[in-house]
């Protein structure tokens, strides 16, 4: 496989809150989004541009500064429904050949990827400051996010 491209300078990677779909950046119009999979049973993390698959790392280079899990996103709620909405169907690794891990061909016991729905990866991967709208208003997909402002 070839080298994976390099994004951009200006591209800043933000936490998505997602468990499956973690990080993006977007940079020169595109959107970058690197899937978390099945570690060690896949490579670690598998980068996507606009959708489609570019090729698998096993750890993400320094210069990317990804920033680390706990940091609260810092997208809005039309931009994270945006990188789910991009990314759907694509949670278990080999989906994007069309041939989606279901854990049955795995070498270890602990393959998770048959679990890996879109509502899985639209779940919030750890209670955080609830992502906020272009209007200030809370993440719809968690109705309870007003009680995490009292």
């Amino acid at each position: 496989m070839s080298p994976l491209p390099t994004p951009p300078p200006q591209a800043t990677w933000h936490a998505t809150g997602s468990g499956v779909f973690p990080y993006t950046a977007r940079a020169d119009g595109r959107r970058w989004v690197l899937r978390l999979n099945d570690f060690p049973e896949h490579p670690l993390f598998t980068l996507f541009v606009d959708g489609r698959v570019v090729g698998d790392l096993d750890d993400a280079p320094a210069a990317w500064r990804l920033p680390p899990r706990t940091t609260p996103p810092a997208l809005t709620v039309p931009e994270r429904a945006e990188v789910l909405r991009l990314m759907a169907g694509l949670g278990p690794y080999g989906a994007e050949t069309g041939s989606p891990c279901t854990g049955d061909h795995c070498t270890g016991d602990h393959c998770t990827c048959s679990i890996l729905t879109d509502e899985y990866a639209a779940r919030r991967d750890t209670p955080r400051e609830p992502l906020r709208d272009d209007v200030g208003g809370s993440d719809p997909a968690r109705p309870d996010a007003a009680a995490d402002r009292m």
